[in-house]
């Protein structure tokens, strides 16, 4: 699905650009996806010199659940002192929190085609755990305890 823009990055920012195919939702649970990205990326890490790679330049990207993804990886690899480091992140439209779908940019765009608010939530659900029993729950924000609410105000808030 993302070739073209793959080819259409390599050939304008004369890059190699390696895609990781991970394994998808439902059917691989959390964390598979991300088992895959961190494994690949760490592999291609190991080898840049077969690739004739500069470590300076290594950048992840990931759009929607790959943003994510691509997030989580970065981080992960952010205290390791057995890789290069990454040069830098990506984020396209990523999914990056789960605490509260009611901040403005849900509400604003809560009826903007392709990815609702409630398909975001069903998507993150068959992501997590498969079942999307709570997904109510989730979208009134009855999914977090008041002490983490609290613990988590602060970066997670409308202000």
């Amino acid at each position: 699905s993302h070739e073209r823009i793959c080819q259409y990055i390599a050939k304008e920012t004369n890059s190699l650009v390696v895609s990781v195919g991970y394994r998808l939702a439902p059917e691989h649970k959390y964390p598979a996806a991300y088992e895959d990205c961190l494994s690949a990326t760490q592999h291609f890490l190991q080898h840049l010199q077969h690739y004739a790679v500069d470590p300076a330049r290594v950048t992840v990207c990931g759009d929607s659940a790959g943003g994510n993804l691509a997030a989580a990886v970065s981080q992960t690899l952010a205290g390791r002192s057995d890789l290069p480091r990454l040069r830098a992140q990506i984020l396209i439209y990523p999914g990056l929190q789960a605490l509260d779908f009611n901040l403005p940019s849900y509400q604003q765009n809560r009826g903007v085609p392709l990815l609702f608010r409630e398909r975001a939530l069903f998507y993150s659900l068959q992501y997590v755990q498969g079942d999307i029993s709570n997904l109510e729950e989730i979208l009134e924000g009855s999914h977090i305890p008041p002490d983490m609410w609290l613990k988590y105000r602060k970066w997670v808030s409308p202000d």
